[in-house]
């Protein structure tokens, strides 16, 4: 099935107007199975008038979601002003979201936005990594029997981490990540999550083995936030509020395209 036409028109039936979405998700990590849902995430823009009345703007976060037997879809989108705040608080999800190389719509201003993302990397963005991976861990350990998949994402947020620590650059995609650790048993949990059922559950003589990888990657995410020569702080807050001005200012303009 073509998938492409449904989740276009879910964006098109979106109630303002959108500097962009990505797909975001186990199609951004790089193993989605057959039956996986399509995470869509972007940032709309307000009217400028929202923001001059007594109460807050509402709509900051627009969320709309579709389920049928065929497709499960969510997509997420947030105003401007929103996102790019986000940017600026060591929030490596939100930088994922807008360098997705999975383009549904786009626009010059969501090109201008991706040229700003490195000015808002700091060492610190390894917290965010650090905190997501022990989530993704307790997750994993509260599943009966434990699967593939939750353990994929631990491993997926820690490679991302290290790579962002090292290089300055995002990357989210678990199979490109692993050409440079190249873990022999990245590629055998990504077929055993992808296959499904019963190939996706793990012995529990693995269990040990996982653990001692995952302790692992936890210290080298750490060694190398200290040894990073990230900035400790972002650098993209006057770009992204001069961007966020020129938006408001052309908001009328915007929403007429």
């Amino acid at each position: 099935m073509d998938v492409q036409p449904r989740l276009l028109q879910a964006i098109a039936e979106h109630p303002y107007p959108l500097l962009f979405v990505t797909i975001s998700g186990a199609h951004l990590y790089g193993f989605p199975s057959e039956d996986s849902d399509w995470d869509l995430r972007g940032v709309h823009l307000l009217p400028a008038i929202e923001f001059l009345a007594l109460r807050a703007p509402r709509d900051e976060t627009v969320e709309a979601s579709h389920k049928d037997a065929s497709l499960e879809l969510d997509l997420v989108t947030h105003d401007a002003r929103k996102f790019f705040s986000m940017m600026l608080k060591r929030n490596g999800y939100v930088l994922e979201q807008l360098l997705s190389p999975l383009i549904l719509k786009t626009s010059t201003e969501h090109e201008e936005l991706k040229s700003l993302a490195a000015g808002c990397v700091t060492r610190w963005h390894a917290h965010h990594y650090l905190g997501f991976a022990e989530n993704q861990w307790s997750l994993f350990l509260k599943e009966d029997p434990p699967r593939a998949k939750p353990l994929l994402y631990v491993f997926r947020v820690l490679l991302t981490g290290i790579h962002l620590m090292r290089t300055g650059r995002i990357e989210a995609n678990l199979i490109h990540l692993n050409d440079d650790h190249k873990l022999p048993y990245i590629a055998d949990l990504i077929s055993r999550k992808t296959g499904g059922g019963e190939k996706g559950r793990l012995r529990d003589v693995e269990l040990s083995f996982f653990q001692s990888e995952y302790e692992r990657l936890l210290r080298v995410l750490g060694d190398e936030a200290s040894a990073s020569q990230l900035p400790a702080e972002a650098t993209a807050e006057p770009a992204l509020n001069d961007l966020l001005l020129r938006l408001r200012a052309r908001s009328e303009e915007y929403i007429s395209r």
